[in-house]
């Protein structure tokens, strides 16, 4: 009993709440596990609940592992410079010493290392200390798998045809292969665990697959003998957990099945074994015990067999040691089996414990999944590295065995690659099964990667759900690597505010902090019926505009404007405006903070301008996001308003030429997003451009609104170039091709009130029922006027912007155009409360992105001379540093006049957009290219006469999706395709940020331009339910790598992420790195140590010839070449250590 007036430790309070035990309290003294990771732990529970002590060893490599702290004792295991850090695990003399001069009773081996070495069971024996495990001379003869064949065919236990002896050589295996033929497995004589396992189908494969197995063999075992056997094709792995003890007696504790395995390897466990013939189960558990019995058998084994298609089972070996998968038995059964072990090992019989056959019997099913550092979708490939998150699962019927499962971990290339056993248990198989879909569900390691994806798939597969699976199973199944894709958005999202906590933010443009540190107001709207009571915005309204082209399409709409008595607004806010003020920065989140209200407060707009110009690829090349879903989001929130977007003709949203098909794709995908008004336009006002555009549009059912740019002054009567006659006979030709609008795109600013009156009132008269909408920029100051002028001549819509984001380079005030029509015929139907309140949330927003702005202060009425568009003018600078230099900044830059440049043009070095523009790579300009500057300019580069893209054939879309779908996986859309085709670059940069990030969309725009505060905390809404909230701790210093530590608070749980200082000097050699565009280059593809090189400088070699051999976690992998060609360069040697992507050698064609 215990006495509670004593001081109680660990050590009593074990002692007095154990059962008694049945042998001498010198031999349940103390236990040392010569192994490591959760088997040790595992050991170190069932001895602690025995009232012993434990003592751990650990290589130094292993010092920070768990498995050293839960037990009572831990001691390395000798020098590092003496033992490799598998070594020192299989170092015997150490291992006894350590044990002998710290008083161990026994040595519990686990598995694997030396659990079935018979030297080290008599090593033990012979040092009176208990071995937990049969016999030496047992373990001799079961552990070599040619003598246990021998010993199964003397019990009369059916084998597999095999080789009578061990094989050494592949000459002596020559006459088995010519008797039984292929395919044949190759096994290690020694050991187990699928290591020194090759099966080979084909005489080509094997000479090769007999080196790596005898290879692998005397890695892991240290003995390269291997024997062979006729390898059956689907058999089921069906092995019996048994008990023996010194008296000879002999249980089973039933089957289990263990068919599902990857390279021989065990992934998933079942016991027991599902939809098993009862006579072939009763026939394999009396073949297993006669096993046991024949050889004099004691403590805990294994027998397993091999069950083909046509229910003939076959012995292949036992395993003299516990299991990895002992779990599931003892869920089924109610024994804790190395509990039974160690007291065995200590002299104790089954009888005594209470283990008789007859009092064996299952209850339910269990199944075990090993969860695993490797990476289904490169091959099962070892990871490595720290684990950054680690949350496990719980709850009723799981259980969990792991040791390296906590934040911090160092996973390391030297071990097995076992993270936790995932065993749960249920009354029925399907009960169970589902249990473990939860408990998958429910964990989150982030920081390497694991299997878990891939079990899930496989988990849910039919197959598996009916209990059928076989041996190859995995290799048989290809649609199991269909993976479930797990997002990790939580870590990458603290990886970006990492950066910026750490390098400030890198957003190009940007200068300074944001004015505005906290979040934006949504105003709210008065109710039309009662304008005391607050409208409610949460659903969407169904009146608008759109609702006609909707119902009735594009030329009904055209004409429903048309016959609109007052002027309509289009709001420029949501693209031009905050392109031409804040450097097309606005990002999605905080159009969709205002887009419910919008859709109300501008219920009778013509349009809201929301997407393509520049606002495609700033989306996606600095903002980290995807413009589609910016036009897909919105949609939803807005679906009474159209949307109108900027499409550069034969350019699309791009800069260059594409093919047609190209552009027909995008107009098509677009309309289908959501897009409804498609302002068609060419800057050179390029008929053939703009030709390719419209027809496109119409095929995708848009609305067509083809633009006239506008420039000059046709109120000037001495600009004769482009005069009055020229506008209406370009219109003209547009009318022509059947467009449903006319916009005037007066880019720069320039249409003056008069020439307002005038242009719009000659178009409207020549063509009366041709919609017509008019389009400026405030840089002059003139924009209302002339908005004015243009609505009384005849405009049936004219661009605005909310009043804080209009005027100067922007478009003209909306709240001083509807004021100014309030009350009069050409009424907007907007409201100017409306205005004004949505006018609060841009006034907020334009602080928030203070950063972004120009700093143009006041208009300039020197627009009417230089003519530069807005966007343009507003970003001068800055497209300078990113884009190059047009003609005109050229000449400003370098100092040269109008003289200057016609003289000198055979001679300077024009920039290349100079270049291309005289080529004619952007159309044919109105009179032609001037001559002789255009031969001067491009001197003898090819010049183009006509449409630039008109020669390109079809590009392969279908082609470009699986490429992509290669490379970034099943979740690119045909949208992502059109992205692709049009900036391949800046996509393939934006899935890099989406790879290291995730979706910064979703992170509030103060967040994404600054840094967090020190315990600031703010919420991040991922989800519709689903909100991280988020505080900065600290920042770390500076290690030797040049990183910094980043601590976070998420969901209330601690978060680290690792983060490079770019400003740090930091001097680290890094190993050269494969280049994945060159086909040659070959790259580690895992981490892991050089075993050997089969080349060198000069070698030819065949595409899939053997490169080198790598060896991780135990396992052997052939790097093989990809392409034919000569070794141009080795970038290793044997025993370097590589990580993954790392260059191996590099090919060349001959």
């Amino acid at each position: 009993m215990v006495h509670h007036d004593q001081e109680h430790t660990v050590d009593t309070i074990r002692r007095y709440t154990t059962a008694h035990h049945h042998s001498p309290d010198d031999v349940l003294k103390k236990v040392l596990v010569a192994n490591r990771g959760e088997i040790a732990i595992r050991v170190f529970r069932s001895a602690h609940e025995l009232a012993m002590k434990t003592v751990a060893l650990f290589s130094y490599e292993d010092r920070l592992s768990m498995h050293r702290y839960k037990a009572d004792e831990g001691y390395q295991i000798g020098d590092p410079s003496k033992f490799t850090p598998v070594g020192a695990y299989l170092a015997q003399d150490e291992i006894i010493r350590i044990a002998k001069a710290h008083d161990v009773s026994m040595i519990h081996p686990g598995y694997g290392f030396l659990s079935e070495n018979a030297e080290f069971a008599k090593k033990c024996a012979d040092n009176d200390i208990a071995f937990v495990g049969p016999d030496a001379h047992v373990i001799e003869a079961l552990g070599d798998k040619t003598k246990a064949r021998n010993i199964a065919i003397e019990a009369g236990v059916p084998i597999v045809p095999g080789t009578p002896g061990p094989i050494k050589s592949i000459v002596e295996a020559e006459a088995f292969v010519k008797q039984y033929g292929f395919p044949i497995i190759i096994k290690a004589a020694m050991g187990g665990g699928g290591r020194g396992m090759r099966v080979v189908r084909s005489q080509a494969d094997f000479a090769e697959g007999f080196e790596r197995a005898t290879s692998e063999a005397k890695q892991a075992f240290g003995d390269g003998t291997v024997f062979i056997e006729r390898f059956l094709d689907k058999p089921r792995h069906i092995e019996v957990q048994l008990l023996a003890d010194s008296a000879g007696n002999v249980i089973h504790l039933f089957e289990r099945d263990c068919s599902v395995q990857r390279r021989h390897q065990k992934v998933v466990e079942i016991a027991p074994a599902k939809s098993l013939n009862p006579a072939v189960r009763d026939a394999i558990l009396n073949d297993a015990i006669k096993l046991a019995k024949h050889v004099g058998y004691k403590n805990a084994g294994t027998a397993e067999f091999l069950v083909d298609q046509q229910d003939r089972h076959y012995f292949i070996e036992i395993n003299p040691r516990i299991q990895v998968e002992h779990t599931i038995t003892e869920e089924i059964t109610g024994i804790d089996i190395v509990a039974a072990q160690i007291q065995i090992a200590a002299g104790i019989l089954l009888p005594e414990l209470g283990l008789t056959q007859d009092k064996i019997q299952i209850r339910g099913f269990a199944i075990q999944c090993r969860v695993t550092t490797e990476d289904p979708a490169q091959g099962f490939q070892p990871d490595t590295g720290r684990i950054e998150v680690y949350r496990s699962a719980g709850g009723n019927g799981v259980r969990l065995d792991g040791s390296q499962g906590f934040v911090g971990a160092v996973i390391t290339p030297h071990y097995d690659s076992l993270l936790v056993k995932v065993t749960c248990s249920g009354a029925t198989y399907e009960l169970a099964r589902r249990k473990v879909v939860r408990a998958l569900v429910e964990f989150r390691i982030r920081g390497v990667k694991t299997n878990i994806p891939f079990v899930q798939r496989l988990i849910t597969h039919e197959t598996f759900i009916q209990g059928k699976c076989w041996t190859t199973f995995i290799d048989d199944t290809p649609g199991l690597f269909n993976l479930v894709k797990q997002l990790n958005r939580a870590q990458k999202l603290l990886a970006y505010l990492g950066d910026v906590a750490v390098n400030g933010p890198s957003i190009a443009g940007l200068i300074g902090e944001p004015l505005l540190k906290k979040e934006l107001l949504i105003p709210t709207l008065s109710s039309r019926e009662d304008t005391t009571q607050v409208l409610d915005v949460s659903h969407p309204p169904t009146q608008g505009w759109r609702k006609i082209f909707l119902e009735k399409g594009p030329e009904a709409f055209a004409k429903a404007v048309r016959a609109y008595k007052g002027v309509l607004v289009m709001d420029t806010t949501w693209r031009d405006a905050h392109q031409s003020l804040l450097a097309t920065r606005v990002r999605t989140i905080d159009l969709l903070n205002i887009a419910p209200t919008t859709a109300f407060a501008l219920q009778n707009a013509f349009a809201l301008e929301m997407w393509g110009g520049a606002t495609f690829d700033v989306a996606l090349r600095f903002l980290h996001e995807d413009p589609w879903d910016r036009l897909i989001q919105l949609r939803k929130l807005v679906p009474n308003i159209p949307f109108q977007m900027l499409f550069r003709g034969a350019n699309a949203v791009g800069y260059t030429s594409y093919p047609d098909n190209v552009i027909y794709d995008f107009c098509a995908k677009a309309v289908q997003s959501g897009m409804d008004i498609f302002r068609i336009f060419d800057s050179l006002n390029y008929i053939e451009n703009m030709r390719l555009g419209i027809r496109a549009v119409k095929a995708a059912g848009g609305i067509v609104e083809a633009a006239v740019c506008y420039t000059g002054d046709v109120s000037d009567p001495k600009k004769t170039k482009h005069n009055l006659a020229y506008y209406l006979n370009f219109v003209q030709e547009l009318v022509n091709e059947g467009i449903h609008i006319l916009a005037i795109k007066d880019m720069a600013g320039l249409l003056k009130p008069a020439a307002a009156t005038i242009l719009v009132g000659a178009i409207r008269k020549r063509f009366p029922d041709l919609p017509i909408h008019m389009h400026t920029h405030d840089t002059a100051g003139t924009g209302v006027a002339s908005m004015l002028a243009a609505a009384a001549a005849g405009a049936d819509v004219v661009d605005l912007a909310i009043d804080v984001m209009s005027g100067i380079t922007s478009q003209p005030s909306m709240g001083a155009v509807v004021a100014a029509l309030e009350h009069t015929e050409l009424g907007t139907g907007i409201r100017q409360e409306d205005v004004i309140a949505i006018n609060s949330y841009w006034e907020q927003a334009r602080l928030l992105y203070s950063g972004f702005e120009a700093n143009v202060r006041a208009a300039d009425s020197g627009v009417y001379q230089h003519e530069m568009p807005g966007g343009q003018y507003t970003n001068l600078m800055f497209q300078a540093q990113q884009l190059g230099l047009d003609l005109a900044q050229f000449m400003v830059s370098s100092s040269l006049s109008r003289e200057d440049v016609l003289e000198k043009a055979a001679s300077l070095n024009f920039p290349t957009s100079v270049v291309e523009f005289f080529q004619g790579y952007l159309g044919q300009p109105y009179g032609g290219f001037p001559e002789p500057l255009r031969t001067a300019i491009i001197r003898g580069l090819p010049r183009i006469e006509g449409r630039p893209g008109a020669d390109m054939g079809d590009f392969d879309l279908a082609g470009l999706k699986l490429e992509l779908t290669k490379k970034y996986g099943k979740s690119i859309r045909d949208v992502d395709v059109s992205s692709a085709a049009i900036y391949p670059k800046v996509f393939e940069e934006y899935r890099q940020k989406v790879e290291a990030y995730g979706d910064l969309s979703v992170l509030p725009t103060r967040y994404f331009l600054s840094k967090l505060e020190l315990n600031e905390e703010v919420n991040v809404q991922i989800e519709k339910g689903k909100t991280l909230i988020i505080k900065l701790l600290a920042v770390g210093p500076i290690n030797a790598a040049g990183k910094r530590d980043v601590f976070f608070e998420l969901n209330g749980e601690g978060r680290s992420v690792s983060i490079q200082d770019k400003n740090a000097a930091v001097e680290h050699t890094a190993r050269e790195r494969a280049d994945p565009s060159k086909a040659g280059d070959i790259g580690a593809p895992m981490s892991g140590v050089v075993v050997e090189i089969r080349v060198k400088e000069g070698t030819i070699v065949k595409e899939g010839d053997p490169v080198c051999i790598l060896s991780a976690m135990k396992m052997e992998t052939v790097v093989s070449a990809p392409v034919s060609g000569k070794v141009e360069y080795v970038a290793i040697k044997e025993n370097d250590s590589l990580s993954n992507g790392d260059l191996v050698v590099r090919i060349v064609h001959e």
